[in-house]
Parts: C-alpha cells; sequence; structure tokens
C-alpha cells in the first residue's frame, strides 16, 4: 500500500513499520512528546500489555487491531464517533491516535479485524475484578461507568453483582454494618435482583448487627435502626425485625416491672431511671408514659448531664465553666447578669430596685423586702451598706479595687435606702457589685446557701442538690422539681446518648457538631448560650522562659489555632461566632454584636509560624544566656514545659493538639490535668493552663482577669497602666477607646495566650419546660422548670 498524504490526514500504511518511520518523522511538527511515550500508543505486532489499574490514569481510547493480512499491530486512537462495530463496513475509517491529536489517519474497514471500545474494556474489568472479589479495585472502574455511560446495556446488572458480592464478603468479615448498607442500596437500586436472598440476607444481617449495638449498650442506634427497617421493609415480614421488636417489648416490660417496684418502695429515684428506660425501649408501651407522668408528680427531679463536674460553686468565678453553673443552684448574687445589652450587661438587684442618676455619679437602691423570698427578705439595710463598704476596703475579702477606686461615700436614706456616691461618673457601676450572697448575710452558717437548693449527696460521677424547705413552701407548686441531679459524661458522645435515651433531661454543653446533629431531632431543643466564652493559656508559675515575652510569642506563633479550632473542636463545622482573636477579650458574635466593645478587630490574630516560633526560642535562649553570663551566674536550661488543663473532653483534645505542635518546634511538654472540677493548678504544678473564661464584662474583668491580684497575676507596668485608665473612664466612649489600647498592649505584652472564642450551646429534652430565653446560666431559670407528659 502506498502512502497518501493529505492536507488534514494521513492513510494508514499496510505495514505499521512504515507507519513508525512515518510517525517517528511527525514528531518534531506534531505535539511536543518523548518518542517513547508515543511509540507505546501503536506497534506492528502482538497486542497492548494489561494496564490494571494504570487504566485509570490513560485518557479514554479504542484500540484497533488490525488483520495479519494488512500487516497486523494495533493502535490507541481517541474514542470513535459510533460505539459498537458497524454491521456495515465499507470505504474507509478515519480516528486520530494517541499522541498525534492533529493529525488525522484512514485505513480501509478491510484491514480493520476488530475494535476493542473504551467502555467495554471498563466492563471486563470490572466483571474481573468482582470475579476475584477485588472490590476495591473494582469499585473506580464501576464508577466511571456509572458516570460517564449510565444508560449502557448491563450496567444495571453489573452494579447490582457488585454490591451482592461485596455485602456478603464484607458481611463474612463482621464489617455487618457496612454489609447492612450495601445490602439496602442493592435493594432500592434494583428491588428485582435475587430479591429473596437479598431479603434473607438483610434480615440476617440485621440480627447479628442489632445483638451487637445491644451487647455494646447502644440502644439508641439499635432503636434507630430498627425503626427505619421497620418502616422499609414491614411489609415483608422480615424475621429479624419481629424478634428483635419482641425482644424490646421484653425488655421494656422488665424494665417496667422493676419501675412499678421501685415506686412501691418508695425509691423514686430508681423508678424514675427505670421507667424512662422502659419507654425508651418501647415508645408505645402499654402504660409507659403514664407510669412515668406518676412517678414525676410524686417526685420531680431533672438530671443534668455536665462534661464538667463542679467542686467549688461560685456564680461569678471567671474562669471556672462548673463553678459558675452550679454556683447559681446554690447561691444569689447581689447584681445578677441577665444578658448582654447595647451598652454593657443587664443587671438585676436581687433585693429590690437599681437607678443611677442621670449625671451617672449617684447609684440608688431601694430594697422591697415584701416580694423576696425567704431568707433575701430577712435582708437589714445597715448590713447591706457595710456589705458594700467592705467591698473598699483593701483588708477585706470581698475587696475590689475598681470599686475602690469608684465609690467615694455609701449612706443610708432611710429605712429601705442607700446611697452610693461615686468619685466620678460611671458607665456601669452595678457591675461593679457581683457580690455572692451566702446564709451569713441572714444569720446563718459562712458559705450556707441562699439560692433554691443545697448540696445533698456527692459522688464520683454525681452530684445531687435538693430544694430547700424554704423554697418548697414558698413554690405552693408540687411540680418545681425536689432534685436536680448532676451527672458527669466522660465525652461528648456519651452525653448526647444519655440525653437521646431520657437518662438525662438537659445537658449544659455540646459540642458543635453534636449540636448540629441534634438539632435534627424532633424530642430534643438545641439553644446557644448568648455569651461566648473566651478560651486561653494562662501563664501560673515562675518559669523563666514562660515568664519572658520573647518565648511566650514562641508559644504562640508555635500554634496552628484555626487549625484546631476548626478541626478538632468545631470538626470542620461552620459556628457563627467561634473564631481565633488576637487579644483577651470577646469580639462578639457578629460585626455589630455591642458584646464586642473591648475587641480591636483591626489587630489581626498571629499566624501559624512554626519557624519563627524557633527562631524566638533561640533568640529568649541566648537573650538569657547573656545576661547570666553579665551576672556571672550558671546558664538558665530550656526545661520541660508543664501545660495544664481541666478534666474534661474539649479541654484534652485542645491541649493535645498543642502540645504536639510545641513538640515541632522542639520544646518538650508535659500535659498535667486537673483534678475533677478544678480549673486552675495548685503552685508549682504547671507553668501554663488552659481555661475557658467567661469575660462578659470587659470593663471590670480586665481587671479580674489582667490584674495582680487577678488570674493572670501580671505585673506588667503597660498593663497596670491601662487598667487604671479604663477604671477613669466616663463614658462609653472613653472605655471603648481605653480598652482598645489594653487590647493592644495585651497583644504585644501577652500576659496571656489568646486562643479562641467558643460559643456554648446547651440542650434539653423537649417534656422540659420553663427552660426561657437568652438565659446566661444553665440553671438561671430553674426555679421555673416542670416536667410534663
Amino acid at each position: 500500500m502506498k502512502f497518501q498524504f493529505q492536507a488534514t490526514f494521513r492513510v494508514l500504511p499496510r505495514s505499521l513499520g512504515a507507519l513508525a518511520v512515518t510517525l517517528f518523522g511527525l514528531v518534531a511538527f506534531g505535539p511536543n512528546r518523548p518518542a517513547q511515550a508515543q511509540l507505546l500508543t501503536y506497534a506492528e505486532s502482538g497486542k497492548p500489555e494489561d494496564s490494571g489499574l494504570g487504566l485509570l490514569q490513560e485518557d479514554p481510547h479504542d484500540i484497533i487491531y488490525f488483520t495479519e493480512k494488512s500487516g497486523g499491530g494495533w493502535v490507541k486512537c481517541q474514542l470513535l464517533p459510533f460505539r459498537d462495530m458497524p454491521t456495515t463496513r465499507r470505504g474507509a475509517l478515519r480516528f486520530s491516535i494517541l499522541g498525534f491529536e492533529l493529525d488525522e489517519f484512514v485505513a480501509k474497514w478491510t484491514d480493520v479485524e476488530r475494535i476493542d471500545f473504551w467502555e467495554k474494556r471498563l466492563e471486563r474489568e470490572t466483571a474481573s475484578r468482582i470475579a476475584n472479589e477485588d472490590f476495591v479495585g473494582a469499585y473506580p472502574f464501576l464508577s466511571i461507568l456509572i458516570r460517564d455511560y449510565p444508560r449502557r446495556p448491563g450496567l444495571k446488572a453489573l452494579r447490582s453483582e457488585f454490591l451482592w458480592r461485596n455485602a456478603i464478603q464484607r458481611a463474612s468479615g463482621s464489617q455487618r454494618a457496612e454489609s447492612l448498607a450495601m445490602l439496602e442500596e442493592l435493594f432500592r437500586y434494583d428491588p428485582q435482583y435475587n430479591q429473596a436472598q437479598v431479603l434473607k440476607a438483610i434480615s440476617l444481617t440485621t440480627g447479628t448487627l442489632m445483638q451487637s449495638l445491644v451487647d455494646e449498650g447502644d440502644l439508641d442506634n439499635a432503636q434507630q435502626l430498627l425503626a427505619r427497617l421497620e418502616e422499609d421493609y414491614g411489609r415483608f415480614d422480615l424475621p429479624a425485625i419481629s424478634k428483635w421488636e419482641g425482644e424490646f417489648l421484653r425488655m421494656a416490660q422488665e424494665k417496667q416491672t422493676e419501675a412499678i417496684e421501685a415506686v412501691k418502695q418508695k425509691d423514686f429515684r430508681s423508678a424514675r431511671k427505670l421507667a424512662r428506660e422502659s419507654l425508651y425501649l418501647k415508645p408505645d408501651i402499654e402504660g409507659g408514659r403514664e407510669l412515668v407522668r406518676k412517678i414525676d408528680e410524686a417526685y420531680p427531679l431533672v438530671s443534668v448531664g455536665v462534661l464538667q463536674a463542679a467542686r467549688v460553686y461560685d456564680p461569678v468565678r471567671l474562669d471556672n465553666w462548673a463553678a459558675r453553673r452550679a454556683g447559681r443552684l446554690l447561691y444569689r448574687t447581689m447584681f445578677e447578669i441577665q444578658g448582654a445589652a447595647p451598652e454593657g450587661g443587664e443587671y438585676d438587684f436581687i433585693f429590690g430596685s437599681a437607678e443611677t442618676t442621670p449625671d451617672r455619679q449617684v447609684l440608688e437602691l431601694s430594697i422591697d423586702t415584701a416580694k423576696l423570698p425567704n431568707p433575701l427578705n430577712r435582708i437589714e439595710v445597715d448590713f447591706l451598706a457595710d456589705q458594700l463598704a467592705r467591698r473598699a476596703m483593701p483588708e477585706s475579702e470581698t475587696y475590689f479595687s475598681p470599686w475602690a477606686a469608684s465609690v467615694t461615700g455609701i449612706g443610708i436614706d432611710g429605712p429601705q435606702r442607700i446611697e452610693c456616691v461615686l468619685r466620678r461618673p460611671h458607665v456601669l457601676p452595678t457591675c461593679l457589685l457581683q457580690i455572692n450572697v451566702d446564709a451569713s448575710w441572714f444569720g446563718g452558717e459562712k458559705d450556707g446557701p441562699t439560692g433554691d437548693y443545697f448540696i445533698d449527696v456527692i459522688e464520683d460521677n454525681q452530684t445531687r442538690f435538693k430544694l430547700t424547705e424554704d423554697a418548697r413552701r414558698a413554690s405552693g407548686d408540687s411540680g418545681k422539681p425536689r432534685e436536680i441531679v448532676e451527672i458527669r459524661c466522660d465525652t461528648g458522645s456519651d452525653s448526647v446518648s444519655k440525653l437521646l435515651s431520657g437518662e438525662i433531661d438537659v445537658l449544659d454543653q455540646l459540642f458543635p457538631a453534636d449540636a448540629i446533629k441534634l438539632k435534627e431531632r424532633r424530642d430534643v431543643k438545641v439553644v446557644e448560650y448568648p455569651l461566648p466564652t473566651i478560651h486561653m493559656l494562662v501563664p501560673c508559675s515562675d518559669h523563666q522562659f514562660v515568664a519572658d515575652k520573647n518565648f511566650r510569642r514562641a508559644l504562640l506563633y508555635g500554634i496552628n489555632r484555626e487549625d484546631i479550632l476548626k478541626g478538632e473542636l468545631l470538626e470542620n463545622h461552620e459556628s457563627l461566632g467561634c473564631r481565633v482573636l488576637s487579644g483577651p477579650f470577646p469580639a462578639g458574635l457578629s460585626q455589630d454584636d455591642p458584646l464586642g466593645y473591648g475587641y480591636d478587630t483591626s489587630i489581626l490574630p498571629r499566624r501559624f509560624e512554626p519557624s519563627l516560633a524557633q527562631l524566638l526560642v533561640s533568640l529568649s535562649q541566648n537573650l538569657k544566656a547573656a545576661e547570666a553570663e553579665r551576672k556571672g551566674e550558671p546558664e538558665p536550661k530550656l526545661r520541660t514545659v508543664r501545660l495544664a488543663f481541666p478534666s474534661d473532653n474539649l479541654s484534652r483534645v485542645a491541649c493535645e493538639a498543642i502540645r504536639s505542635q510545641w513538640e515541632l518546634i522542639g520544646l518538650d511538654i508535659e500535659l498535667v490535668e486537673l483534678p475533677v472540677g478544678r480549673t486552675y493548678p495548685e503552685p508549682d504544678t504547671a507553668d501554663l493552663v488552659y481555661v475557658s473564661c467567661a469575660i462578659w464584662e470587659p470593663i471590670i474583668d480586665a481587671r479580674r482577669l489582667l490584674g495582680p491580684r487577678g488570674l493572670a497575676r501580671s505585673e506588667d507596668q503597660l498593663i497596670g497602666l491601662g487598667l487604671r485608665r479604663l477604671e477613669e473612664a466616663r463614658n462609653w466612649k472613653e472605655v471603648r477607646d481605653r480598652l482598645l489600647v489594653l487590647h493592644s498592649i495585651s497583644h504585644h505584652e501577652l500576659p496571656v495566650l489568646p486562643l479562641w472564642q467558643m460559643v456554648d450551646s446547651f440542650a434539653y429534652r423537649t417534656n422540659l419546660i420553663g427552660m426561657g430565653n437568652n438565659i446566661v446560666s444553665l440553671y438561671q431559670n430553674a426555679g421555673n422548670w416542670r416536667l410534663e407528659f
């Protein structure tokens, strides 16, 4: 055969040897590819090598095989316009060889032995791998067929065979959940495929999976699985569904019988737990809801799941979530924060009403004992005035320097009225008087409770708070909880499981990912707290290097805060208001949130720069060595940095990530888990502590955090000057301007290492009413809680 050169194509020669010469000569004019790579797209004899999984890396192509009479060989060409061998083959076949797409080739149909089409190769690869039970290898080939050739004849059968045989293999390997998912997908995709055997396999797999879930105590997922299968396959009367419905009914009846017996014994705590477990196992069990209702009427009890158990109780504690939460049950505060307002927080005076004169220089307190419950109604005006005065005395344990700097006189103006004269106008004097009120104010024991509840029993994982007799008599409502029981949960998933099973009624703190999942439930309501928490690392020892500003900068540059926050804590979910911070004050939940009045958005958080962190560590070491040499002292050694954290899952996850990143820059880190309920280490047990702070009123919390007697115990002169100027502010503009300056100073001096702002949320079962809206503390409205069915 002779070559026929045309403007847009070449005629394929009888001999591919001649073609090789011709194509080799085209290399300079065609695409810029190595000659060897081009030769792999054709050959004079034989057939292409089996590419295996490498086929997935190749461009889609067909393979044309030539007859021995024409000289033999093959070529890989771009996909042909027809997708099956034509029944009538006359004239010439035009095609483009891979690697020479700019040229068109022509061959006589009589020289073509066969064509191996791309999709048929994919089908063969898929079928072969399915037959060999190589489902991992078969999956990518099948995926391409489904994507590119969805109408291909035989694809449905191939896909069904893949699902069926893969499901059987997984079931034999104890991957029951994965096997069941595949069997169900197969039944949805092709209900007629081997229907009897598929349904039998679904039933058998369901049975073993249900048994496994029950043995592991994962009754929530077991119930959800059973309910869904009943809805999807109820008409087929699967043996596993009937068996496990009966099994759940039997377990529920046993629990119900035990609950009834506990009621007879007046053991309402056990009865409540058993009755709820029975109802959880079988929501439609006869008499189940009525039994729960009767037990709740006889002894109302609310169970609260907590990640942080309380061992100290202080409703205004800055750094202890559990102390703030549980402290609100035990104690009242002279001024209690109710929420955020356009100008600072909103505070209620628990003994009556409070007003500030228009010139903001006099705070007037009016006592109204007639409306107060016992023991608050026993407050005496002179005693209250003395407490306000002690707040300004340095020798008093309730001393607070911002109040001492603000007040110049306290006087009694009548039997129920006190006037506090201020040294200068103050924008929010009520925030300075968040003083805990204990029983000693009314002739009782020091630290005795003044709230509606007292501590009854503290066990390893439970704390029982019982309603006081005074509160019970004053209520006149038998539905008010007689007990609130805090149950400590080890992990977020454990707490969610307990909430869904009915073992607990309220969850005080959620991981953001868990909050998103729970929002989909009809029997649970998720609510965000209106005020965020600020997470930071606080120096707490005399470690020479931690005391060095350069070293603290190195520590901050060595933490990928964005990655830890979004990846570890938020689990890659978006959560409004959660963000990395550049300072110790809240940034607010949005751009115009008044809560962010102390945050300077123009100061960006330090980025993660491990190289710079290492450089700063070296700088700190060199400066320390030079200073020691000047003084003739031994060179200080960089010893292990001890990082303490509270005993809760979120803090643990964050600190483990921080340790890993600090170790990458060459630091030796030791993690110190604090005892349950503690958030600040004992002296000389840690160098830094991870804290979650309630910085809800920066105008006063700045000193509580940064001052010499505050959490950070900072002696930095610039910090001290910034705090004093803040406390001298006369209006909100001055407050904001001076807080921004203090933010800037904190950013450079780093008395604390700011990490991120978190927006926390709580969840409760919908049969608990009276929770209220926009509550700052979980127990803010605990007196209004009621259980109903």
